[in-house]
């Protein structure tokens, strides 16, 4: 049982790290380089990460500077974000990219609102889906006679207090992310 409850638990662990990447990634209006980490260029004919291709330094609080390094790739870089779906144009000198962040409109912080709110209750549908595949094996190794019924009562009931945990994790990100969005 105990392997059992291990694997939830890294599981569990794998559906917030998600959440936390998709968190990162929202232009909440502030500068964040992460929201550059789903943007690929293709550079070659092999999609690449800009990260690789550019140093991507935070100027100031609502500014971005992307500073290829290969000069001839500013053009794909510049193309690659404006076709992506962070809504910013890119401007570039020549020399640097530079994306400026916007503070967002009351209508764009309750649309992020939305979308935060949303994909946290994604991850809590996540975490009650391992929480249930879970407690499927725990009555499959009753079945099989390896755990006895009081075994599978105490276990299910370890089971609901481990998803308890992540569950409430969950709603303590989405509230603070829901904070962030709404002080900008």
């Amino acid at each position: 049982m105990k392997a059992q409850f291990k694997e939830m638990e890294e599981r569990m662990n794998k559906t917030i790290g998600s959440l936390e990447k998709e968190y990162r990634s929202i232009n909440a209006g502030r500068a964040n380089p992460a929201i550059l980490e789903r943007i690929s260029v293709d550079y070659y004919g092999v999609p690449t990460p800009i990260q690789q291709m550019a140093a991507v330094n935070v100027a100031d609080a609502r500014t971005l500077t992307i500073q290829p390094w290969d000069k001839s790739s500013m053009k794909l870089i510049t193309k690659a974000i404006q076709a992506s779906d962070i809504g910013i144009n890119p401007t570039d000198d020549g020399s640097v990219i530079r994306l400026n962040f916007p503070a967002p409109t009351e209508e764009r912080r309750k649309e992020l609102c939305k979308k935060v709110s949303k994909q946290g209750e994604e991850a809590k549908v996540a975490v009650r889906n391992i929480r249930r595949d879970t407690v499927d094996k725990l009555k499959a190794m009753k079945k099989a006679n390896e755990i006895t019924e009081d075994e599978l009562k105490d276990g299910e009931k370890q089971v609901q207090d481990i998803t308890d945990k992540f569950i409430k994790n969950i709603d303590q990100m989405v509230k603070d992310k829901e904070n962030e969005v709404l002080s900008i």
